[in-house]
C-alpha cells in the first residue's frame, strides 16, 4: 500500500540521496541539491518555499516530488524534482506524486505549473510520461545544460 506525506523528517535526507542514486539519472551534484532542498524546508519549513509529497511503501521512500512557487510571480510554480525508484516505475506512482503535486499547488493557489528537464535521449521517457500527464513543451534550449545537453521546459494550466 502507498502511503503519501507531505512533511519531510530527518531520516529523508539520507533517503532522497539513495532514491535519486537509485534512479541513475542524477549526477552528485544534483542529488546534492536534491537533499539541500530538503535540508532547507527542515531548517526553514515553509518558509523555505518548499513543497513536497512523498510516497513511503512500508516506511521505505519509493518516490517523491519537491515543488515551490517561482519567485515575482502570481500564480506559477516550479516543480523541482520527481523522482520513482527504478524498480516501481511504471505502476502510477510518479502520476498519483504529480497528480497530489497539482492539487497541493492549486490549494496554494497555483494556477501554473513548469517543469524542466534535459533533452538528452536519456530522458525520452520522462518526457513523455510529462506529455502523458498534460503537460506541453514550452521551449527548447540548445545546449543549455553542456554541448547536446539542452533544457526542455514544459508548462500546464490547472
Amino acid at each position: 500500500m502507498l502511503n503519501l506525506r507531505f512533511e519531510p523528517e530527518a531520516a529523508d535526507l539520507e533517503r532522497v540521496a539513495e532514491l535519486l542514486g537509485a534512479t541513475q539519472f542524477f549526477s552528485s551534484d544534483e542529488i546534492a541539491v536534491g537533499v539541500e532542498l530538503v535540508a532547507e524546508r527542515l531548517e526553514k519549513g515553509q518558509a523555505s518555499g518548499y513543497e513536497f509529497v512523498l510516497a513511503e511503501q512500508e516506511r521505505q521512500l519509493v518516490g517523491y516530488t519537491c515543488f515551490g512557487p517561482v519567485p515575482c510571480t502570481h500564480s506559477s510554480y516550479d516543480l523541482y524534482w520527481i523522482a520513482v525508484h527504478p524498480e516501481l516505475q511504471g505502476r502510477g506512482i510518479g502520476a498519483r506524486l504529480l497528480a497530489h503535486s497539482e492539487q497541493r499547488i492549486a490549494q496554494m493557489g497555483g494556477w501554473r505549473i513548469y517543469i524542466e528537464t534535459s533533452a538528452r535521449p536519456q530522458y525520452s521517457p520522462t518526457c513523455a510520461f510529462y506529455e502523458r500527464c498534460g503537460y506541453r513543451q514550452e521551449a527548447l534550449l540548445a545546449d543549455f545544460y553542456a554541448p547536446g545537453d539542452g533544457k526542455v521546459i514544459y508548462g500546464k494550466a490547472l
